[in-house]
């Protein structure tokens, strides 16, 4: 068992594992069914800014958005000034617009090289987000994520290597889903281009992707999606799928597996995705709490949804619900 050392340095939200600093935190932050459960009802109507709670209580948020609309630069320099002015730690990561990962047609056909058709807008688009998000200091991670459709074959592999190569300036995390890719050579590919292989939690159906302790890069990075079998294909909505909130003993195999990536690598991210109404919030700050052995701090209405919560974390202080900004997410 790995001790969990004090932080070098006292600051908000800072830990350290004897190997590298740890980030828990979600997979986006602005979803309708959060208000009134993560975040305080009204908030939207007070134009305060969600990431102003979200730094107070993660080091880490993984933009969204950007998977299916390219990131605004002036968003970019709004979202750093928020999280900077609240938690200096804090990072951002974000993932690469679909249309360098999926297949138009998701839904309908299996993506592959074949069915994934990126344009020069997309290219230009997409560099303008990420570039303004570099610029900012803030920028942990660029992840390329593709369905369990995209298998591992000569085609795919190609393709992989170009995009790549497209986007090589950025620290680079690669999630598939297709068991395939769980293998020495792949493992071997990913540590020779310094990119991160990204270690996932899902619903174990067909030839689906184990869970997985693997560090290719000096960025280790892990995602959650939850163990929603029953609707995770045959969901009629995105966010049915993401349904499950993790055990605690569910919970506790990933600490391990977190603890043992955090050795490897210098920096590592741990992303719940599981965000129906706000379930990823609960997990990660339990996740948190288990990673440091420290109380954590929730939003107010989090702690009355989730009262299980109380026994681990304390509330945002009075007056930081959120400051009074646009709200744009």
């Amino acid at each position: 068992m790995i001790r969990i050392a004090p932080p070098l340095i006292p600051c908000l939200n800072d830990y350290m594992l004897p190997g590298s600093p740890i980030r828990v935190g979600t997979a986006g932050w602005s979803y309708k069914d959060w208000e009134g459960i993560f975040y305080p009802p009204g908030m939207s109507r007070r134009k305060q800014h969600p990431l102003a709670l979200v730094a107070r209580c993660f080091d880490v948020v993984e933009i969204n958005t950007s998977f299916y609309g390219h990131i605004k630069p002036e968003l970019a320099k709004l979202w750093s000034k928020i999280v900077s002015d609240l938690n200096p730690n804090f990072m951002f990561t974000a993932k690469l617009h679909r249309s360098f990962t999926h297949s138009p047609l998701a839904a309908m056909e299996p993506t592959s090289a074949v069915s994934i058709r990126p344009n020069d807008e997309d290219e230009y688009l997409a560099r303008q987000g990420l570039e303004a998000m570099a610029e900012t200091g803030k920028f942990g991670a660029l992840l390329i994520q593709f369905p369990v459709s995209f298998k591992n074959t000569a085609l795919n592999r190609e393709y992989l290597e170009t995009l790549l190569r497209q986007f090589i300036e950025y620290p680079r995390a690669v999630e598939v889903r297709h068991s395939t890719w769980n293998n020495p050579e792949t493992i071997t590919y990913f540590s020779e281009r310094n990119v991160s292989f990204v270690n996932i939690d899902q619903p174990q159906i067909g030839r689906s992707l184990e869970p997985t302790s693997h560090v290719t890069a000096a960025l280790g990075y892990i995602r959650l999606h939850g163990r929603n079998y029953e609707e995770w294909f045959e969901a009629e909505t995105c966010a049915d799928r993401y349904n499950y909130l993790y055990k605690p003993n569910e919970l506790a195999a990933w600490k391990d597996r977190v603890e043992n990536i955090a050795q490897q690598a210098k920096t590592t991210f741990v992303v719940a995705n599981n965000h129906f109404e706000a379930k990823a919030g609960v997990n990660a700050l339990q996740l948190k709490y288990m990673l440091t052995g420290r109380r954590v701090t929730a939003p107010e209405s989090l702690l009355q949804h989730y009262p299980e919560l109380k026994m681990i974390a304390d509330p945002v202080g009075e007056g930081e619900q959120g400051d009074s900004l646009p709200l744009l997410a």
